[in-house]
């Protein structure tokens, strides 16, 4: 009855002890976070893990002071390495928020929400790739700490090391996928071949990067779709990454005219067009007539924005203004199928004798050959006419 109660008085002291820890510890941090904003932020990271160590450990304190190792107490082994494998867990979490923390420090700095942003989207793809890979060799180091606390394991290490070359060319051969999404994740990261918010088009879908991570890449598709890649796609396949080094883009509207289009208005045009919209950033607007075949005459159009989004807008918005102005004020240059009408002339007649003449040379074959084939007459040979013999 003693031990219970004074386990009951050790466990409301460890309480009041942790909670009076936890107020002074949020009364410094906010404080502090008036000057510094980095103090809000990791208070407000790090809060619930904190709470959670202090109060196991003070907990696991109170109960270690309480109960004495006898052998009248053989279950106080057991509740000890609970306590245990609890602080290691919560240490684990404490430690993962604070390496979250001391890694996306210096994010803010950063701003991704600006036109040029290609470096910030670098330096936030190479924190969030860093980021997953300290977590998990973190918790692989915990897993392997609360396991090191079972006796068993520790017996059973020496035959695992003994075998270990075939353990890891099982494992090896197991997960050659997955190790190889992993090493293309961490490439992809720090090459620069892609970055989170880049503008790409893979499988002939255009979207923008949104997240990257050590095995796969999620692609966010223009119709709000979710196109998930693993790393390995963005190492050994081909694709189109509209944002590698600046996120200004040139875009192309083009045209089939009729031959009677009046290039020089429509380039007035095109520039009253872009000075009335904030989507061109003024850096290019070019009107040029690259084809005229077939009866058409091809106009292109070149402008620029700051970015894909706005490139394509600009794109819809200069070709519908055009194609107004087109109809509204020339609809002459509208494209038209011309077809030329020609009309049937008689042939004319032939004479009477030579299609007589024409009919018996071109005949019947048989009668034909009659005339040049047929049996000669011997009616009117004279004895004269006839050799005498030799």
């Amino acid at each position: 009855m003693d031990i219970l109660l004074r386990l009951l008085v050790a466990t409301g002291f460890a309480l009041v002890v942790t909670a009076v820890a936890a107020l002074v510890t949020h009364l410094v941090f906010r404080s502090v976070a008036r000057r510094e904003r980095w103090a809000s932020v990791l208070s407000r990271r790090t809060k619930h893990p904190f709470r959670a160590v202090l109060l196991v450990a003070m907990l696991w304190t109170a109960f270690a002071t309480s109960v004495p190792d006898t052998d009248a107490f053989p279950w106080r082994d057991v509740v000890s390495h609970v306590f245990l494998i609890a602080v290691i867990g919560t240490g684990c979490w404490l430690a993962c928020e604070i390496a979250i923390f001391l890694e996306s420090l210096g994010l803010h700095r950063y701003r991704t929400d600006v036109p040029d942003n290609r470096v910030a989207r670098r330096v936030k793809t190479q924190v969030l790739v860093l980021r997953r890979l300290t977590v998990a060799v973190l918790v692989v180091i915990a897993v392997g700490a609360i396991l090191l606390t079972f006796p068993g394991v520790e017996a059973a290490g020496a035959s695992v090391l003994a075998s270990a070359g075939l353990i890891s060319v099982i494992a090896g051969l197991a997960a050659q996928s997955t190790l190889g999404n992993v090493f293309a994740g961490m490439q992809l990261a720090f090459s620069g071949s892609i970055r989170v918010d880049d503008v790409v088009v893979v499988e002939q879908q255009w979207g923008r990067i949104e997240e990257i991570t050590l095995t796969y890449v999620v692609v966010h598709l223009w119709d709000d779709r979710r196109f998930v890649l693993p790393s390995t796609y963005f190492t050994s396949t081909p694709f189109e990454n509209w944002t590698r080094t600046n996120s200004e883009l040139l875009g192309a509207v083009e045209f089939d005219l009729d031959w009677r289009v009046r290039p020089g208005d429509m380039r007035a045009e095109l520039e009253r067009i872009l000075d009335r919209t904030e989507l061109w950033d003024r850096r290019t607007q070019v009107l040029q007539v690259t084809d005229a075949l077939q009866g058409f005459v091809h106009v292109r159009v070149l402008v620029t924005a700051h970015d894909a989004p706005s490139l394509f807008d600009l794109r819809c918005y200069v070709r519908e203004e055009l194609v107004a102005w087109i109809q509204r004020t020339h609809p002459d240059a509208q494209p038209v199928q011309r077809v030329m009408m020609v009309e049937e002339v008689a042939a004319p007649r032939r004479r009477g004798t030579s299609t007589a003449a024409s009919s018996r040379l071109f005949g019947d074959q048989d009668d034909r050959a009659a005339m040049f084939t047929g049996p000669i007459s011997t009616s009117d040979v004279r004895p004269s006419d006839v050799p005498p013999p030799r």
